[in-house]
């Protein structure tokens, strides 16, 4: 009865088909779609949900599939599995947002080549090699989302393989350390890594030399990183992270670099804070959030003063001065 409902919008006037809140009761059988001659450009389906189990899965997957139309979408049904297109397929936007979905999806499929954008994000892939492998045959995808997953990269001699057209992707909120750096898109220009267990940026392991946003927050960072491997970077965000005292050469190493974000870090205002405070003035507005979100954690006697009102003199943050200042005095 359900793809009595697709066919019969697939054969009309319809471009953008909307389904919703549907619960599949019983007696899913084979059907036979008949694609031909139709106007659909569309179809969205969310919160679809089966309550009979007990029949051949690939018979409705294979329907999906092999639509011949430029956008699907497939969010909140559970989904386990999606078949890899017959033929050559036509698809350019694929979204399946919060389902089931596993490191199976799409393994050696090269019926995708038209495919731009692939929406995976609350799935339960794990993974990070292949879902490069995944991508690898998509010869257009340009943006991958594949935040909410449980992706992991232990860095064990495996070669990853993206699509080299790849130029967003979004990793997000996932199990990702600093093993993940060996295995990025050559190409990728937007990086989304914000929310895992990176610790460090570790030197020469990555050359992504067409990166120019990375987002690095609510991670394991004790500093910020170089821009080593990332000659082309434009924006850096690494809030929220365990930084102390932030690296005064940041701007020195990253000259290319338009505004930084480094707000929201537990600053331990000493004297090896001044360097940073001092880059702020001398770096004309490139530090994002300046004054508010930064803001002394240690000493717990300084916690809550903002670092422009933090100040310490030349004579207690100088070893020399100090030296110097005592032995004119017992002179």
């Amino acid at each position: 009865a359900l793809m009595d409902i697709f066919q019969a919008a697939w054969h009309s006037s319809i471009e953008y088909f909307h389904v919703s809140n549907v619960t599949q009761l019983s007696e899913i059988e084979r059907y036979d779609f008949d694609y031909s001659g139709s106007s659909m450009k569309a179809v969205t389906v969310e919160n679809f949900q089966m309550t009979d189990l007990y029949f051949t899965q690939n018979d409705i997957y294979r329907i999906f599939a092999n639509m011949n139309i430029d956008s699907l979408t497939i969010a909140g049904a559970e989904m386990i599995h999606m078949l890899c297109p017959s033929s050559d397929s036509s698809f350019r936007y694929l979204n399946f947002f919060k389902n089931d979905l596993t490191d199976l999806l799409f393994q050696k499929c090269g019926k995708l080549t038209k495919l731009e954008t692939l929406i995976l994000r609350k799935n339960k892939f794990e993974s990070l090699p292949k879902v490069s492998f995944m991508t690898s045959r998509m010869k257009s995808l340009k943006y991958l989302d594949m935040s909410n997953n449980l992706l992991h990269h232990d860095g064990a001699d495996v070669q990853c393989q993206w699509a080299e057209s790849l130029t967003e992707l979004d990793l997000s909120s996932n199990q990702l350390a600093d093993a993940v750096f060996e295995c990025l898109p050559v190409n990728i220009q937007k990086l989304d890594l914000q929310n895992n267990q990176i610790s460090s940026v570790p030197r020469g392991v990555a050359e992504l030399k067409s990166l120019r946003e990375l987002n690095l927050a609510l991670n394991r960072l004790s500093d910020l990183p170089g821009c080593g491997g990332f000659t082309s970077l434009q924006l850096l965000n690494a809030e929220m992270n365990l930084i102390l005292t932030p690296s005064a050469d940041f701007f020195r190493s990253c000259p290319r670099v338009r505004e930084l974000q480094a707000g929201h870090n537990p600053f331990k205002c000493s004297c090896e804070l001044q360097d940073f405070i001092r880059l702020e003035r001398q770096s004309g507005g490139k530090l994002a959030g300046w004054p508010a979100a930064y803001v002394c954690e240690y000493p717990e006697s300084l916690r809550g003063t903002e670092l422009k009102d933090f100040h310490m003199s030349e004579l207690a943050c100088s070893t020399v001065l100090l030296l110097v200042t005592a032995l004119l005095l017992t002179l």
